[in-house]
């Protein structure tokens, strides 16, 4: 994206900085929502995690610390995700369980061109001397400063990547740091998904079709709020991105720079509980599954499990992208169902099952028949208490967690959710 257009774009990002709900908190709404801090975060830190591990194994054998540059920066959100990733094996009795320490980073640099999200970052970290933050525009080059030695990780979150909106920017910045790693790195590129049901209405068969879309940054008000605000609501244009894409970005990268660069893995995050979901603006079928998601995580509340139940509606002509949605809509539901039964026939007196439970499914997905057996076992371990609300601060959350890890099981990495993410490996020596 030419610097000029970008500039036009950060007051999107300036007025959701003093509307207050781009601050730091969670919740059912705002951008740090539960959805956000239980489902997004934690989804890309577990994907996340081995090649991060792999990193720090690098650096701790050549006696050094890891670099890190997170493109996009935001108020440091790159840093918060990085910093919760957390060890795989931490036993009950470690105190230390972050897998990336104090004592392992070298250096954060997050890089933004918004003054304002950078403000914010620095009022948080500006203290640590470990985290600098650059005003610069990562879709004209790659912002490192003159003799600055390469990074270990190139990092974006949410979205971050679909500021490239044309592909030769995305194409010229991922050569460039090619050419600059002297030994190994990994990037993560993050981008919108193409085919996110959020936006099923720009979905087009042919890939060269609406690269860019419209992006309307409502989802941090209220839907009272946002029909208020709605002449003064900002706009982005961002690139929706699916995965055939991203591989010849990926592979027209290479062929320029001379270097390899291997994909290692791509993830669909934020399937059917996306942003757009709860505002329908680019769907009229979206249901707000993400307003219930965050109920179930949220303390002290109920939530209507009916709420949660999926109802896809397809579009002709993409077989290929109904069969998962669909595929996905009906496990997704029969665990919903599923854990209202449990609850409905557990003896909370007796503490056992006044009947029997439902009976598993005979031939499903394991994932889903592993989250029905967890349910099974939370609703008989925890349904009988009789203080702190257990369906509302206990069972409710494992349903959220146990929709967590379905979704996750069952993504393809083809850009069908909110995010869509690429890890990708630079290896000079290999």
């Amino acid at each position: 994206m030419p610097n000029e257009a970008a500039n036009q774009q950060m007051p999107a990002y300036s007025q959701a900085v003093r509307s207050g709900l781009y601050a730091k908190r969670s919740g059912l709404i705002g951008k740090y929502d539960n959805v956000r801090r239980y489902w997004e975060d934690e989804t890309t830190r577990i994907f996340l995690r081995p090649h991060l591990q792999k990193l720090i194994d690098r650096a701790q054998s050549a006696m050094r610390r890891l670099r890190i540059m997170d493109l996009g920066c935001g108020s440091a959100d790159g840093y918060e995700l990085l910093a919760g990733v957390r060890q795989r094996d931490a036993d009950l009795q470690k105190l230390e369980v972050d897998l990336l320490s104090d004592e392992i980073l070298g250096v954060y640099t997050g890089v933004d061109l918004n003054a304002d999200l950078l403000g914010q970052a620095r009022s948080i970290y500006g203290q640590n001397p470990k985290m600098v933050f650059r005003q610069a525009d990562f879709t004209k080059s790659l912002p490192l400063e003159r003799d600055e030695k390469p990074y270990d990780l190139y990092f974006s979150s949410f979205g971050t990547f679909s500021h490239h909106n044309d592909d030769e920017t995305a194409i010229r910045l991922l050569a460039e740091i090619a050419r600059k790693t002297k030994d190994y790195c990994i990037i993560v590129c993050d981008w919108l998904g193409r085919y996110s049901y959020e936006w099923q209405s720009l979905w087009r068969a042919d890939p060269k079709e609406l690269e860019n879309m419209d992006y309307v940054v409502s989802y941090i008000y209220s839907p009272e709020e946002r029909q208020q605000h709605r002449d003064q609501l900002q706009h982005l244009t961002l690139r929706l991105m699916s995965r055939a894409e991203a591989e010849n970005i990926i592979a027209e990268a290479s062929k320029r720079s001379g270097v390899d660069i291997r994909a290692l893995q791509f993830l669909d995050r934020s399937v059917l509980c996306g942003r757009h979901m709860d505002t329908a603006e680019y769907n009229p079928h979206a249901q707000p599954l993400r307003e219930a998601i965050n109920s179930l995580h949220e303390p002290n509340v109920r939530t209507e499990l009916h709420t949660l139940l999926a109802n896809y509606v397809c579009k002709p002509g993409f077989d290929f992208l109904n069969e998962h949605f669909e595929h996905l809509q009906m496990c997704w539901n029969a665990l919903v169902h599923y854990v209202g039964r449990l609850m409905e026939v557990f003896d909370e007196a007796d503490r056992v099952y006044a009947t029997d439970p439902p009976a598993l499914p005979v031939s499903c997905p394991s994932a889903l028949r592993d989250m029905m057996e967890r349910m099974k076992l939370v609703v008989a371990g925890i349904g009988w208490l009789g203080y702190g609300l257990p369906r509302e601060n206990i069972i409710e959350p494992q349903l959220g967690y146990a929709l967590r890890y379905l979704v996750s099981s069952l993504q393809r990495g083809q850009g069908c959710g909110h995010g869509f993410v690429g890890i990708l490996e630079i290896d000079r020596k290999a």
